[in-house]
């Protein structure tokens, strides 16, 4: 498990947000959702994929996603696709450097498996817009509670997903394995 400790100090400034840090909200285990930039067709692919599980899935965990822009910029996204969706300006990109993202390859951003998932998004109603934030950052998904990383998803490329169905039951198995090593 890994301990990232400027988690709950760092300022956080965006949409939907209770307080100036992170700290309230990551009392409870929460899914980190990293964008690439909202021109992207797989972020706005990811956000609504995740808006229509949450609302049918009650075991979903408390979702807080960061993007690389000005508040502003996540209010107009947002209030398209998920009006109530707590979000992370992160211009600076300094959550995503914590985080350890970096920007792809072109095979990341351009292999065959990449245009695959491309048909994918655009069957679902997504199309490729206008760059907010560098589009060449890879995603991330992250699985935490306060500082503790518990759960990740190493993306192989930028259409890369995890299964988002099947999501809340492995990690409702990595809570019960954190909970069995934190036990004396």
């Amino acid at each position: 498990m890994r301990r990232l400790s400027p988690l709950l100090t760092l300022p956080a400034h965006g949409i939907n947000l209770p307080s100036e840090t992170l700290a309230p909200l990551l009392n409870t285990p929460t899914l980190l959702i990293f964008l690439r930039h909202f021109g992207c067709i797989f972020c706005r692919e990811m956000v609504a994929d995740l808006r229509q599980l949450t609302q049918k899935q009650s075991d979903y965990p408390p979702i807080l996603f960061f993007y690389q822009g000005t508040v502003e910029d996540g209010t107009a996204f947002f209030g398209n696709l998920w009006p109530e969706a707590q979000a992370v300006a992160d211009l600076e990109q300094r959550f995503y450097t914590l985080f350890g993202l970096s920007k792809g390859s072109a095979a990341q951003m351009f292999g065959p498996e990449v245009w695959a998932c491309g048909v994918r998004a655009a069957f679902k109603g997504h199309f490729i817009g206008a760059p907010v934030g560098d589009p060449w950052m890879m995603p991330g998904v992250f699985f935490v509670e306060k500082d503790a990383v518990l759960w990740e998803h190493s993306f192989k490329h930028a259409g890369d997903h995890p299964d988002f169905k099947t999501l809340p039951e492995q990690l409702s198995g990595v809570l019960d394995k954190a909970k069995l090593e934190a036990t004396p």
